[in-house]
């Protein structure tokens, strides 16, 4: 079965990586970006391992890591374009699907809750 959290934070990270890529190697940044690789990595890899949680607990508990990191990965996305690192479409396009992700991620931290 397809599940479009999984998918789309999946490739949000390969464009992370290849954003990340660009920014070493053609921008010479390399403070910000990785932190930009980390938090943008970070939110597949928690989405992932909510997918084998072994309770709601648990996978409410890595559903809200990786809504944290998205909303970290939106800050970094913002301080990487007003320093003129990231190109307007770029970022636009970034700042974007960062944005859909963490209202599906928030979405679903609602759902899960303990406390509703």
């Amino acid at each position: 079965m397809k599940n479009v959290i999984v998918d789309q934070s999946y490739n949000f990270a390969i464009r992370i990586v290849n954003t990340y890529k660009f920014l070493s190697s053609e921008k010479k940044e390399f403070i910000l970006s990785k932190q930009l690789l980390k938090s943008g990595t970070s939110i597949g890899a928690n989405v992932t391992e909510a997918q084998g949680a072994i309770s709601t607990a648990d996978f409410s508990s890595k559903i809200s890591i990786a809504y944290k990191e998205c909303l970290e990965t939106k800050y970094w996305l913002k301080l990487l374009h007003d320093t003129k690192f990231i190109e307007q479409d770029s970022f636009r396009s970034m700042f974007k699907e960062a944005d859909e992700m963490a209202k599906i991620l928030f979405s679903i931290l609602k759902k899960t809750r303990i406390d509703k």
